[in-house]
């Protein structure tokens, strides 16, 4: 069975999701599956997210669902509970690391210096994000902390769009992309999830013309 790492790179994007209503929860989780994309990050901005990860994991089984913006060991708790997959914390927070490392949970923190990479791979963990990737130097910074850390693969997140994508997935040390572009808040709460599933569809494109 395929792991959740080997998810999130066959996927090529994470859509960084931010609900203000469950309700919207299943109709966003279909619109990304009509735009090829089978990977979604919930985030813990709102109140609606542990609603919003179970109405995903309920309604849209075949949707791999995450928890995003996740600081605190009680998040990660209930996200699980939920039926989230995998944890993305925006930081490197020692307690919530470990919190999910001792439980074998998946998860990426957030890490833009070589003191959070060598933390992360202190414990254990290989893949980390990258966030914001725009305000943290981007490529060219990931470039420069691939070389003493060749063994780390990054998700770099904020700052990336469909204009860059191709950029970014073209980099060996890039796992995959997260991203909100993919899921204007603006869009779902208007009901529009055709323009979900086209912005969906144009980075899975991308994602095949880059690794096919």
């Amino acid at each position: 069975m395929m792991n959740v790492l080997d998810r999130l790179k066959q996927s090529g994007v994470v859509p960084v999701v931010v609900l203000d209503n469950a309700r919207d929860a299943a109709p966003t989780a279909k619109a990304l599956l009509a735009g090829s994309v089978d990977v979604m990050e919930i985030t813990f901005r709102t109140a609606a997210a542990a609603d919003s990860i179970k109405a995903v994991s309920e309604n849209c089984p075949e949707m791999f669902v995450g928890a995003g913006t996740v600081v605190t060991p009680d998040q990660c708790k209930k996200a699980l509970e939920c039926g989230a997959k995998f944890i993305v914390s925006p930081g490197f927070d020692p307690e919530v690391v470990s919190w999910c490392v001792e439980r074998n949970i998946p998860i990426t923190p957030g890490c833009v210096t070589p003191t959070e990479i060598m933390a992360a791979m202190k414990l254990g963990l290989n893949v980390v994000k990258f966030f914001p990737a725009g305000v943290y130097g981007g490529l060219k910074a990931m470039k420069s902390l691939s070389a003493p850390f060749g063994g780390v693969k990054f998700i770099p997140t904020g700052g990336v769009d469909a204009k860059n994508l191709k950029e970014y997935l073209e980099a060996p040390f890039v796992h995959a992309v997260g991203g909100s572009w993919l899921c204007p808040k603006k869009e779902i709460a208007a009901g529009n999830f055709d323009a979900v599933t086209a912005l969906c569809r144009e980075a899975s494109e991308i994602v095949r013309e880059v690794r096919g």
